[in-house]
C-alpha cells in the first residue's frame, strides 16, 4: 500500500517548511526510518524520516519550494502500484515559492548556484535587465552530504558543474558593490563564498583604492543616467521577495506580543567595573573559559529571578504560571533573522558552564543545528546589543515570557560619587514586562537585585 509522504511538523511554532534537500531521488529504495529529505522549519534545518517502505516513486515538491504542515510532498509506494490516484489529488496543492533568493541562510543550509540569468525569472528572482543583477536564479543546490547517504560534497558539485556556490546575502552583497564572484574563493562548508569572503574583498578593495577605483555597480549607473530624466518622477520603482521562513514567524509571534501584551518598561544604570575586573581575573586564570560580560548578566539575572518569583513567570488563560528553574533565552543575531536558545537553569550553573553552553549553542544557532527543546521554553530573557554600539534599547516580550531584559553598551562615563566627579564603566539596561503579572514595584525590585549583584559581584559566592 503506498505511503503518503505529507510536511510534519519539526518545531513547536512551525507552520510550514521549506524543502531544503532530498536525500533520495525518485526511483530509490526507501526504508522505514532512513532519512528522506532535509526540511528547514522556521528555526533550523532537521532530516524528515520515511514512515514506509518501498520505492519513492514521486516527488511533489522541489528543493526549495514550501509547504503548509500536512501538504503531501511525495509518495512511496512498490515499483508496480497504481498511484495515478495520489497525483491527481496533489494537483490542486500548491507549493509556496522559493525563498532562497531572498534572505542568506546560516552556514549549513542549502546554498545558491549562480548561473546565467533566464529570460523567464523564477519567482524571487530578477533576470538581468530589471532594477536588481544581485538576485540571480537561486536554486537549492545540496549542501555537504550527510554520512551515509552517498551524496558528494558541494565542492565536487560546483566543481563538476562549473558553477559557483554562494549564499544569496554573498551574492546581492557582490553584485551591489561590483564584486567579481569568480575572481573570490569561498570559505564557507564546501567551499561556498558567504558573506565574510565579500567583506573581505570588499576590505582588500578599500584597502587599494588608491591604486585601482572600485568598480561601480551597473544597476548605480543606471540610476544616476537616468535621474535627471522626467521619467523618474513619481513613487519609487520596487521589486517583491517572498520573506523566509524565520522572518516570517517573527512577524508573526512580535505581532501576538506587542499587541496584546500590555508592555511597561524599566531602566537602570549599573556601575560595571567589579564585574570587568572579575570577569578579566577569571580569564586571566584560565584563558580558556573566555568569560563574557553577557555570561555575567545571564548568571546574575538568574539568580535574580529565584529572588524573585513574581518576574520568573507568565500569563495563562486563567492563572499566573511560576517556573522554580531560571530557563534563560539568549538572543542570536544569524544571518536570516533571531533566535534565542535556551540556558537551562542557570541559577544552578557556574559561569564556566554557562559560558561554554552559551558559545557552544549560539554556534549551532547560526548553522541551524539546535534542536526544538534548545530554543523553547525559556522562562525569561536576555537580548544583548551592546556589543554593537547601542547604549539603550527596549526589546518585545517573547511569549509566554513574562519579562525580557535589554542590555546595552558598556562605555565609561563620568559620575558623581561621593561628591566628586570620576569616570566608571557604566551599562544601561531596560526590561521589558508583562504587566498582567509584574507591577512597577515588583520589576523595580528585581532590578535593585540585578544592579546589586551587578555591582557586588562577590554576593555570587555568598
Amino acid at each position: 500500500m503506498a505511503t503518503q509522504v505529507i510536511m510534519p511538523k519539526l518545531s513547536p511554532t512551525m507552520e510550514e517548511g521549506q524543502l531544503s534537500r532530498w536525500l533520495k531521488k525518485e526511483g530509490d529504495k526507501v526504508s522505514m526510518g532512513e532519512p528522506l529529505a532535509e526540511i528547514d522549519t522556521d528555526k533550523a534545518t532537521m532530516e524528515m524520516q520515511a514512515l514506509g517502505n518501498g520505492v519513492l516513486r514521486k516527488i511533489l515538491i522541489k528543493e526549495g519550494e514550501s509547504a503548509p504542515l500536512g501538504q503531501l510532498i511525495a509518495i512511496i509506494a512498490e515499483p508496480d502500484e497504481d498511484i495515478s490516484a495520489l497525483e491527481q489529488g496533489s494537483a490542486a496543492q500548491a507549493p509556496v515559492p522559493s525563498n532562497k533568493s531572498t534572505e542568506a541562510k546560516p552556514e549549513p543550509a542549502a546554498a545558491a548556484a549562480i548561473s546565467s540569468p533566464s529570460p523567464v525569472p523564477a519567482a524571487g528572482e530578477v533576470n538581468g535587465s530589471s532594477d536588481s543583477q544581485a538576485r540571480q536564479s537561486a536554486n537549492a543546490e545540496p549542501r555537504g552530504g550527510a554520512a551515509g547517504n552517498g551524496s558528494q560534497s558541494g565542492t565536487a558539485d560546483a566543481t563538476s558543474s562549473g558553477r559557483l556556490i554562494v549564499s544569496p546575502l554573498a551574492a546581492r552583497m557582490a553584485a551591489e558593490a561590483g564584486v567579481d564572484l569568480r575572481s573570490l574563493s569561498g570559505t564557507g562548508p564546501g567551499g561556498r563564498i558567504v558573506k565574510r569572503d565579500i567583506e573581505a574583498a570588499l576590505s582588500q578593495t578599500k584597502t587599494a583604492g588608491a591604486a585601482t577605483p572600485m568598480q561601480v555597480p551597473q544597476h548605480h549607473l543606471r540610476a544616476v543616467e537616468s535621474s535627471s530624466s522626467p521619467q523618474t518622477a513619481g513613487p519609487s520603482t520596487y521589486h517583491d521577495e517572498p520573506a523566509s521562513e524565520i522572518r516570517r514567524t517573527i512577524a508573526r509571534r512580535l505581532v501576538t506580543s506587542l499587541g496584546p501584551i500590555p508592555h511597561f518598561f524599566l531602566t537602570t544604570e549599573i556601575e560595571m567595573d567589579r564585574a570587568a575586573e572579575m570577569r578579566r581575573g577569571i580569564n586571566e586564570l584560565d584563558p580558556d573559559l573566555r568569560i563574557s560580560i553577557n555570561d555575567i548578566v545571564i548568571k546574575v539575572a538568574a539568580a535574580a529571578l529565584i529572588a524573585h518569583p513574581q518576574v520568573n513567570s507568565s500569563f495563562q488563560d486563567k492563572s499566573v504560571r511560576y517556573y522554580e528553574r531560571a530557563d534563560i533565552g539568549v538572543a542570536v543575531a544569524i544571518e536570516d533573522g533571531l533566535i534565542t536558545p535556551v540556558v537551562r537553569s542557570a541559577d544552578g550553573k557556574s559561569l564556566s558552564e554557562i559560558a561554554r553552553e552559551v558559545r557552544e549553542l549560539a554556534e549551532r544557532a547560526r548553522h541551524r543545528k539546535l534542536r526544538p527543546e534548545e530554543y523553547t521554553g525559556a522562562t525569561f530573557s536576555i537580548s544583548n546589543l551592546g556589543m554593537f554600539g547601542i547604549d539603550e534599547f527596549t526589546a518585545v516580550i517573547n511569549p509566554p515570557e513574562g519579562a525580557i531584559l535589554a542590555v546595552g553598551s558598556m562605555s565609561l562615563r563620568p559620575v558623581v560619587r561621593d561628591g566628586e566627579i570620576v569616570v566608571r564603566q557604566m551599562m544601561r539596561v531596560t526590561m521589558s514586562c508583562d504587566h498582567r503579572v509584574i507591577d512597577g514595584a515588583t520589576g523595580a525590585k528585581f532590578l535593585q537585585t540585578l544592579k546589586k549583584i551587578l555591582e557586588n559581584p562577590l554576593y555570587l559566592v555568598v
